[in-house]
C-alpha cells in the first residue's frame, strides 16, 4: 500500500454464515480490533463523541455498539466515557443510553451549563471566535463514533460534522456555524423595495425566506434550501438577489475548520474513528424524530484517518443508491435523473450540497489524504464456508 493510502477498515451488514462468527457484532468487535487501541495508555481518558438523539429519534447507533467499545477502551486500560451536548446527555436515558447500558459515564461536552468551554480563534467569514466542548478538550483520546445520514445544511452528516458541531457548544452551533454561509453578501438592498422582497418571501415553497420590513432584512435560511431557484425566477426583472455555490459552501469550510481546530487537542495516534452506516435517513438526528431509511444499511467503517473515513462512507452510500420509494414527499426537488452526476444526499437536497466538498476541505487544510485501501472483514466470501453452528441459537446460560 502507498503511504500516501490510509487504511479503512469495512464489515458488511451482509453475512456470510449463520454463525456468530459472522455476525455483524463480530465485524464491530473486528474492525476495533484492527484500529489497534494499544495507543490508549493506562489512565487515559477517553471522549467517545456520539450523537446521543432528542425527542423521538431513535436512529442514532444503538447502544449494544456503544457498549462493545467501551468494553475495548477498558481492555486498553483507558477511562471512558460517552459525551454530547448538555440537552442530549440530560435526555440520553430516553433513548436507551445510561451509564449502565454504555457501561461508562456520560458526560456533556461543555458542561451541565454548556458553559465550560474553550474559545478558539477563526476568522473565518463572518465568524471571529468559537467555543469548543472544554470536556472535549480535556480527554486524551478521540473515538468519532458517528452515525452516517444525510443533513439538510451540506448534505452529509458523518464524522466531521460529529465534532465540527458537536465539538462546540450551542451558541457556537446554532448562532455561528448555522449562518455562516450569509458572510457572502446575496441581496441587495437597494435593487429591492419591500414589495419585491414580500414576492420573493412568497415565491419559496419550503419558507427559506423571510423579510423584515421595519429593518428592509431579507434573510434566506440557506439550511433548508433545496436550490429549486424559484426566488430567481421571481427576481429576474430585478435582480437583487444573487445565490452562489459559494454561501452553500461555507458551512462546509467552517465544519472542516472546526473539526480541525478538535483534532489538534489530540495526538495523532490517540484518534479514532467509527462510521455507522445503519438507519441511513435524510435528515440529521438532531430533528429527534423518526426517520425512513433512505439508503440500504451499508456497514461499520473503521480508521485512523477521518479524511478517508469520510470518502470511503460516502463512495460506499453512492454506490448504494437511494430507495426512492422511502423518500419523504416533503423532498420537493427532488433530482432522479439518471444522468444527474449527483450524490444520493446531494439528489435530495440540492447540487450546491455536494457532501464530498467538505472532504475536499479537509485535505486543503492538510488533515488526511482522500485516497484510501478499503479492507473488508468477515467477508461474506471468507465466511460463507465456513462450518455453520449446530442445535439451539440460545447459547447464553438457560434459565429453564
Amino acid at each position: 500500500m502507498s503511504p500516501s493510502r490510509s487504511k479503512v477498515y469495512f464489515g458488511s451488514v451482509k453475512h456470510g454464515n449463520t454463525g456468530r462468527f459472522a455476525s455483524f457484532a463480530a465485524k464491530v468487535d473486528k474492525v476495533i480490533e484492527h484500529l489497534d487501541f494499544s495507543t490508549i495508555e493506562k489512565k487515559d481518558k477517553v471522549a467517545i463523541k456520539m450523537h446521543l438523539g432528542f425527542n423521538d429519534g431513535y436512529q442514532t447507533v444503538p447502544v449494544f455498539f456503544v457498549r462493545r467499545v467501551v468494553k475495548a477502551v477498558k481492555k486498553a486500560g483507558g477511562y471512558p466515557f460517552v459525551t454530547d451536548n448538555p440537552t442530549a446527555v440530560y435526555n440520553a436515558a430516553e433513548r436507551g443510553y445510561t451509564s449502565e447500558t454504555c457501561g461508562c459515564p456520560l458526560i456533556p461536552s461543555a458542561g451541565v451549563k454548556d458553559g465550560y468551554t474553550r474559545q478558539v480563534e477563526f476568522n473565518f467569514g463572518n465568524i471571529d471566535t468559537m467555543e469548543m466542548g472544554g470536556v472535549m478538550a480535556d480527554a486524551d483520546v478521540l473515538i468519532d463514533f458517528t452515525h452516517v445520514k444525510g443533513h439538510n445544511s451540506c448534505g452529509y452528516g458523518g464524522a466531521v460534522k460529529n465534532i465540527a458541531l458537536g465539538g462546540y457548544h450551542g451558541p457556537s452551533r446554532w448562532q455561528k456555524i448555522h449562518g455562516v454561509e450569509a458572510s457572502i453578501p446575496y441581496w441587495d438592498s437597494e435593487k429591492c423595495t419591500p414589495e419585491h422582497a414580500k414576492k420573493l418571501v412568497e415565491s419559496c415553497p419550503d419558507e427559506c425566506i423571510s423579510y423584515n420590513e421595519e429593518k428592509h432584512q431579507l434573510t434566506v435560511a440557506f439550511g433548508m434550501c433545496d436550490q429549486c431557484w424559484k426566488c430567481m425566477e421571481a427576481d429576474k426583472a430585478v435582480g437583487c438577489l444573487d445565490l452562489k455555490q459559494e454561501n452553500y459552501a461555507m458551512f462546509q469550510q467552517l465544519m472542516a475548520r472546526a473539526a480541525n481546530e478538535v483534532l489538534k487537542t489530540f495526538d495523532e495516534n490517540k484518534r479514532f474513528f467509527l462510521n455507522f452506516a445503519l438507519d441511513i435517513t435524510a435528515l440529521c438526528d438532531c430533528w429527534g424524530i423518526a426517520q425512513p431509511h433512505v439508503v440500504n444499511d451499508i456497514g461499520v467503517l473503521g480508521s485512523r484517518a477521518i479524511v478517508a473515513i469520510e470518502q470511503a462512507s460516502l463512495d460506499l452510500v453512492a454506490n448504494e443508491g437511494l430507495i426512492e420509494s422511502m423518500i419523504p414527499p416533503y423532498f420537493k426537488n427532488l433530482n432522479m435523473d439518471p444522468d444527474a452526476d449527483l450524490h444520493p444526499f446531494a439528489r435530495l437536497h440540492g447540487p450546491m450540497k455536494n457532501p464530498y466538498l467538505v472532504v475536499d476541505y479537509c485535505e486543503e487544510l492538510g488533515m488526511g489524504s482522500r485516497k484510501y485501501d478499503l479492507i473488508e472483514v468477515l467477508s461474506v466470501e471468507e465466511t460463507k464456508n465456513m462450518e455453520p453452528p449446530k442445535g439451539v441459537s440460545e447459547t447464553q446460560p438457560s434459565f429453564f
